[in-house]
């Protein structure tokens, strides 16, 4: 019987935060494994729908930057669900 594999070690970006807009909420999660560099980003709408972005950050200042970027250009709508 093989012993599991241990979870990675996951760091969480201080920048991670809910957004909420017109009763509707965005979790914006910046993560990283402990063993790699690069960032991850990923937005969670209402409806647990999930966007990640396919590239990795130096930074997660750099993938908040991201985030912020899209949410300027394609608004908080972008992000939701079409009901």
């Amino acid at each position: 019987m093989t012993d599991p594999q241990p979870e990675p070690e996951l760091i969480e970006s201080s920048l991670n935060r809910s957004i909420e807009r017109g009763g509707r909420r965005l979790e914006v999660h910046i993560v990283r494994l402990a063993t790699e560099r690069g960032w991850s980003l990923e937005v969670v709408n209402d409806h647990n729908t999930s966007i990640v972005w396919e590239d990795q950050f130096e930074t997660d200042r750099d993938a908040d930057a991201a985030f912020q970027s899209a949410l300027t250009e394609e608004g908080f709508e972008a992000f939701l669900d079409k009901d």
